[in-house]
């Protein structure tokens, strides 16, 4: 179970700093209509947006994948 936990950290963590990363390299090296284009009008909060969207992703997956075990297992202990 930690081992898991520490990955998920782990995981977690390479994304926000690998995203924000390619965030700042994209400000310095691209002209501004580029920049609004690929990060939106709303260059401030896109880091944020990004852990948003990453939460939201992870909790659509843990809630699909706990469906699939419900449908597998619960017919069993139902009786």
């Amino acid at each position: 179970m930690f081992k898991r936990i520490f990955w998920l950290g782990l995981g977690v963590t390479a994304g926000v700093v690998l995203v924000t990363k390619a965030e700042a390299y994209v400000r310095a090296n691209t002209p501004k209509r580029a920049r609004e284009f690929i990060l939106g009008e709303d260059q401030d909060q896109v880091a944020s947006r990004t852990l948003a969207g990453l939460v939201r992703q992870f909790t659509q997956t843990m809630q699909e994948r706990q469906d699939e075990l419900d449908r597998r297992y619960l017919d069993r202990f139902q009786g």
